[in-house]
């Protein structure tokens, strides 16, 4: 597997996101897939993360993104490539 079998999204998502336990659910999903990156709430009631990783398991993890744990609900999601993150493993970032 080469460098360009991955990629990085930046992804913010809006809607009934935040107190349902949206970025436990992304997290635990990420992890599952082998994915790098993080995710955090954001003042203005959006959740915002990147994912890194393999390019199916990326655009896997972009998907389930747009559903959401059972409490969810989903208004609006934005993905686009970005670079790659700063750190390794996935982790759950403090409010911003």
């Amino acid at each position: 597997m080469s460098e360009s079998d991955f990629v990085s999204y930046y992804v913010t998502v809006k809607g009934r996101v935040q107190g349902v336990g949206y970025r436990a659910w992304c997290a635990a999903e990420a992890e599952s897939r082998g994915l790098s990156g993080w995710i955090r709430n954001r003042r203005d009631g959006f959740v915002e993360a990147i994912y890194y990783g393999r390019a199916d398991r990326v655009k896997e993890m972009v998907a389930l993104s747009e559903e959401g744990p059972e409490l969810a609900r989903i208004d609006r999601i934005l993905a686009h490539p970005c670079d790659p993150p700063d750190v390794a493993g996935f982790v759950t970032r403090p409010t911003y």
